[in-house]
């Protein structure tokens, strides 16, 4: 509908906010401890400047790239995100409006759908894990979304488990018993679009992650599958690397910000890394993951493909970090409020303002393609990048 297109993406996030419940939309906006991550990841893209030309600037513009092996028409995919309860399609929606819009989706495990029904909505889906459960269960969820057809495997590293906030975590409930719904019917009151959307699809989220249980281990719900996260011994480099040889395909190393963890990802073999913080919400006072990503490119750029992902909220965004040598960028948060406004149309929403604004800052920098954007296209201030001492390794 027309009346539901928005024309930014801080226009979907109000929306999103007037549609979602408190508790909701304070686990989409949410950053660990004082949000010092959270906040820098965007406003670090502030400070770095644009130059633009004023004549002979190219007519056409090519904003297509490819991706682990993937040709996708502008240089953003989905960043895998956690159990999506801010629609009642969740990742199908998701996966539908990156499919319109001619881009990848990435699916997590921990997410509300499963990945056959991902795969089938966007054939150019990877599929994200935790290091969660044994080898022989990690192994077995792998191979399960290989089978589906997931093009690539993304594991996330950058993740503590630190979940306080000083200004306090958003109640989330283990699962939408009688309990839960008493304890949380004040917030479905105050937003009954969204209730109503949940009930005609069939019933409130019922929180289960369906992409982590197996044969004789039924789903669990997303409280289940963290605990057992937590449990779970913390891989080495050499487990990585053990993955990485029983996936047959494009493999991610997602969460690097030190140049010398991206020299290991190297080494064990991974076709890309995404350059991350978890949208800010590991460890924080770590810095903007575009801060990080000079350092890294000039490590390893020239051996491995880099994402970057955090803070995006503008096409100018994109460019500049492409700029700063990223293959690609993913997005999370933007994604979440476009699916909140305006279910897959909201998506696509989301997406068409990022072609835009890239194309448009690739018109005023005078640059025919995405591919020929360089350093020398953005003004860094002095300061402005930050690179991790690297330790040395075996």
């Amino acid at each position: 509908m027309s009346g539901e297109w928005f024309e930014s993406v801080a226009e979907a996030h109000r929306r999103a906010r007037r549609r979602l419940p408190k508790s909701v939309y304070g686990a989409l906006v949410a950053g660990t401890e004082q949000g010092l991550t959270l906040r820098d990841n965007i406003g670090a893209f502030g400070e770095l400047g644009f130059a633009p030309h004023v004549a002979g600037l190219p007519g056409q513009r090519e904003l297509s790239t490819s991706v682990l092996g993937q040709e996708i028409s502008l240089p953003v995919l989905i960043s895998p995100t956690g159990v999506q309860a801010v629609h009642p399609e969740g990742e199908v929606a998701v996966a539908r409006g990156a499919a319109m819009a001619d881009t990848a989706m990435g699916l997590s495990a921990f997410g509300s759908k499963p990945v056959e029904d991902v795969v089938a909505a966007n054939p150019r889906t990877f599929f994200q894990t935790y290091w969660v459960g044994d080898r022989e269960e990690i192994l077995a969820r792998s191979q399960r979304a290989k089978q589906a057809g997931a093009k690539g495997l993304i594991i996330t590293l950058d993740w503590t488990f630190s979940h306080g906030r000083d200004w306090g975590s958003p109640p989330i409930p283990e699962k939408m018993d009688l309990r839960a719904l008493l304890r949380f019917a004040p917030e479905g009151l105050v937003r009954p679009r969204y209730v109503l959307a949940f009930l005609r699809s069939g019933g409130l989220p019922d929180l289960i992650v369906p992409n982590v249980g197996g044969p004789g281990r039924p789903a669990p719900t997303f409280f289940g599958a963290y605990g057992q996260w937590m449990h779970t011994p913390l891989p080495s480099w050499s487990d990585l690397g053990w993955l990485r040889e029983q996936w047959d395909g494009p493999f991610v190393v997602k969460g690097i910000t030190r140049p010398d963890d991206a020299r290991r990802a190297v080494d064990i073999g991974a076709t890309a890394i995404s350059v991350s913080n978890h949208g800010g919400n590991n460890l924080d006072s770590t810095p903007a993951s575009i801060r990080m990503l000079p350092g890294i490119v000039d490590a390893v750029g020239d051996q491995i493909e880099i994402l970057l992902d955090g803070g995006i909220r503008r096409g100018g965004d994109v460019v500049k970090a492409l700029a700063l040598g990223a293959r690609a960028v993913m997005i999370g948060r933007a994604y979440l409020w476009g699916l909140a406004a305006n279910g897959d149309a909201g998506v696509k929403n989301v997406f068409d303002i990022l072609r835009s604004g890239i194309d448009s800052a690739l018109l005023g920098l005078g640059k025919a393609s995405v591919h020929d954007l360089g350093r020398e296209d953005v003004i860094i201030p002095e300061g402005f990048t930050r690179t991790a001492a690297s330790a040395a390794y075996s």
